[in-house]
């Protein structure tokens, strides 16, 4: 048993020690492949699209039309010996250099110009693993070297790509802002591999290299291994200048197909107005060609070296704190130039005029000055940012104590909400006017706030701020008077719904309602349920009484009616009913004491109800009700009918197309038969009144068939033949007449003259009085007549 126990623990220590001999091993990175974050993106900026004039530009031409003017008109004579190695032409779809432009993303550059390690079209315009070697780019570049270590001996930089050009400064100082981005800011490559981008520069005549891609505070250079945040794991490493570090891709960051990027960094130099330099942009893989790295320079990012310094001369920072609008002098410095000309912008909107070196700025916000100087119309610019200093909002204020006999020190924390309502406002109280001035330590403390001995009169100094760097002074003055007594007196304490009540309060100069707004002493009113008032008596110093006086004010119920008329036929007779509550007597205005009478007569009838404590009346009318007249029906084929009556009484219509069976309030009726006799009826609503019409649906059909089988073997007009003016005639297509409708003959049978007439199309003209409207009624159309020999 030992020795078996023995043999598995010697397996388990190989095995172990296998593992961690294979983990120390250099690492390398898996095959690059679209990341399943950037599969899910929604949109990637755009580099070398083909919808940008730029993406087809020469490195000469990014360089003096993106980089130095963002794309402006500007000629740079001064730019010049650009050169682009390993050398690859725009036309070329694989090359590593390019134009980006943001399109619809949040990248932080609108356009600029990319150098990666592999192809820049895969930089962005959609998912893609970017991994590519770069045919003819060289490995360790010398100049690259010495400005990023090669923390190796044995691994290397490899796809070394370059960007380079001559330029001739105007100003003392250059600017360059870029962001450095790269597929291996993943996992803990960032621990390991060292993707690295120098922005080197020296005088043509000769001088080493000074690489300005370096961090703030001598926090080193530009790379992978010295920006990122804490990786944890095994393989991990603490986090270093991870303020530098713009993220991973995330939901919403995910732009480029790179993993991760840094935040928008600048690169600054001092160099000699008129001077030639060297410019060197390298940008290098490490240790692998799996995994590509990319550098994005701002378009228009390059600066001449504007200061901004106050009317003293004194440099100003990059944001300015200003108290409520104070004007603040802006004047624009530039090392070394004359003859240079200015315009001002503030919030990135011109200011019309504002074309001196000095500008004074009156409100909030982000002021510019571009400066164009002599021989080069490329503008650089300066920019500050002035804070809307507010003062907090602050009044003079008066803090009144109203003493009891325990009560006689003024608590000044209660004075803080009437001085200011400035969330956040923070106060010092002095008693002399000019220590508040001076804003020294001699306020009253704290502690001392709440139980302040003052006098009556007293005139304290108050400083608030807002906790920044503005305040203000203002006073407050202390008020002591004996607090008063509340009384109050109803004229009465029982009313009716409707009726009035005054109230009068006592003990103070002015008065606190719980109930109503208003100070004074008398209140009158009409409340509409039982209801206690309450009044607190303030004093001529705005002291209030320690409790309110009370009273209660008594509403019986309201008396209440339904009480309706209505409309009447000749002989016809309602019934009228005031309705019931509470203890209700009622008198109607025919004597009658009973809750209902019956009307048999028009006019205003009234009853005045009461519940024993109040009397209310109620008044309605009764009308006579008219017979209504029908005095139009319009009926159509699809079996629709529509009665027409007139209403000279008002009261409301019920309609029947069934003789009076069934009633409804609608004019419109369907599924009405045609040529059918409808007996029409329509009443005032609960009356008899009643208006009578019989109406014959008459509709002409336009096919007979006369073969004695009783379907459309003629054509009737019995429905109608009775009608006033009555006429009816049938031509054949010449206009001869061969049927003409008779009391006798009221119906055509496709005979004339007792011959059959042969199949054709006939035309018929129908003349009658409507029964209803009293129009002359004609109707016209055509006939298809099928005789079978």
């Amino acid at each position: 048993m030992l020795n078996y126990r023995l043999k598995n623990y010697l397996f388990l220590f190989a095995v172990l020690f296998m593992s961690v001999s294979i983990s120390a091993q250099k690492r390398q990175p898996p095959k690059n492949i679209v990341d399943e974050t950037n599969k899910k993106a929604g949109v990637f900026i755009d580099v070398n699209a083909a919808g940008y004039a730029p993406s087809a530009y020469t490195p000469e031409q990014l360089v003096k039309n993106i980089l130095i003017n963002g794309g402006s008109t500007c000629s740079i004579p001064n730019v010049s010996n650009v050169t682009i190695t390993p050398a690859q032409p725009v036309s070329s779809d694989d090359r590593f250099w390019g134009y980006f432009h943001k399109g619809t993303t949040n990248f932080p550059f609108t356009d600029g110009i990319v150098l990666t390690t592999g192809r820049a079209r895969q930089a962005g315009n959609v998912a893609s693993s970017a991994s590519y070697t770069i045919p003819g780019a060289g490995i360790d570049d010398p100049d690259l070297l010495v400005a990023v270590p090669n923390p190796s001996t044995t691994d290397h930089y490899n796809d070394n790509v370059m960007l380079e050009f001559d330029f001739v400064p105007n100003s003392s100082q250059i600017k360059f802002n870029y962001i450095f981005a790269s597929e291996e800011y993943s996992g803990t490559f960032p621990c390991q591999y060292s993707d690295a981008f120098a922005l080197l520069i020296k005088p043509v005549s000769g001088g080493p290299y000074v690489n300005l891609a370096v961090l703030p505070n001598n926090a080193g250079p530009v790379a992978m291994t010295n920006i990122h945040p804490l990786i944890p794991g095994t393989f991990g490493c603490p986090a270093i200048n991870e303020i530098y570090f713009g993220g991973y891709n995330a939901a919403t960051n995910i732009v480029t197909n790179y993993d991760g990027r840094t935040v928008p960094l600048t690169a600054v130099g001092t160099v000699t107005p008129g001077v030639a330099y060297h410019f060197k942009m390298v940008l290098s893989d490490y240790r692998d060609w799996s995994y590509d790295s990319a550098v994005f320079i701002e378009g228009g990012s390059f600066d001449i070296g504007i200061k901004l310094v106050d009317n003293t001369g004194a440099l100003l920072p990059s944001t300015l704190n200003v108290c409520d609008n104070i004007p603040q002098t802006l004047v624009a410095q530039v090392s070394g130039i004359t003859g240079a000309t200015y315009q001002w912008y503030k919030d990135g909107v011109l200011i019309p005029g504002a074309t001196a070196v000095s500008y004074t700025a009156t409100a909030p916000g982000v002021y510019e000055v571009k400066v164009s100087v002599p021989g080069n119309t490329c503008p650089a610019s300066a920019t500050v940012t002035i804070v809307g200093g507010t003062s907090p909002a602050a009044q003079n204020a008066i803090l009144k104590i109203c003493t009891t006999p325990t009560v006689s020190n003024f608590n000044l924390n209660d004075a803080k909400p009437q001085i200011s309502t400035t969330a956040g406002a923070i106060f010092r109280f002095y008693v002399n006017q000019a220590d508040a001035q001076a804003q020294n330590a001699n306020f009253i403390p704290d502690a001392n706030l709440a139980s302040y001995n003052g006098t009556d009169g007293q005139v304290l100094h108050v400083v608030v701020s807002n906790g920044g760097f503005c305040s203000k002074l203002v006073t407050l003055t202390l008020r002591k008077e004996a607090t008063p007594v509340a009384q109050l007196a109803a004229t009465k304490l029982k009313i009716c719904l409707g009726e009035s009540v005054t109230l009068t309060a006592s003990g103070g100069v002015t008065y606190q309602w719980s109930n109503f707004t208003g100070t004074a002493s008398v209140q009158t009113l009409s409340p509409t349920q039982t209801t206690t008032y309450t009044v607190y008596a303030i004093g001529a110093q705005g002291c209030k009484s320690l409790q309110p006086a009370t009273v209660k004010v008594e509403v019986v119920p309201a008396i209440t009616s339904n009480l309706s008329g209505g409309f009447i036929c000749e002989s016809d007779k309602m019934t009228l009913d005031a309705g019931a509550g509470p203890n209700y007597s009622y008198l109607w205005s025919n004597g009658a004491t009973t809750q209902t009478i019956v009307a048999g007569t028009p006019g205003i009838y009234f009853v005045d109800i009461s519940n024993g404590v109040c009397t209310k009346r109620f008044t309605t009318e009764v009308k006579q009700a008219l017979i209504p007249e029908i005095i139009n029906v319009d009926y159509n084929q699809n079996g629709t009918l529509i009665i027409t009556a007139s209403n000279l009484g008002s009261g409301v219509l019920e309609y029947s197309a069934d003789n009076g069976v069934t009633w409804q309030g609608s004019n419109v009726f369907n599924n009405i038969p045609n040529n059918k006799i409808i007996s029409i009826r329509v009443r005032v609503k609960t009356t008899s009144c009643v208006g009578f019409l019989e109406y014959f649906t008459f509709i002409m059909q336009n096919v007979i068939t006369p073969n004695g089988d009783n379907v459309n073997d003629m054509i009737d007009f019995r429905g109608i033949s009775d009608y006033n003016k009555f006429q009816a005639s049938i031509s054949d297509r010449y206009g001869k007449v061969v049927f003409k409708a008779e009391k006798t003959r009221p119906f055509w049978d496709g005979y004339f003259q007792g011959k059959k007439l042969p199949t054709a199309s006939y035309w018929y003209q129908v003349t009658f009085e409507d029964p209803a409207s009293k129009q002359l009624t004609v109707k016209t159309g055509w006939i298809l007549l099928k005789n079978f020999e």
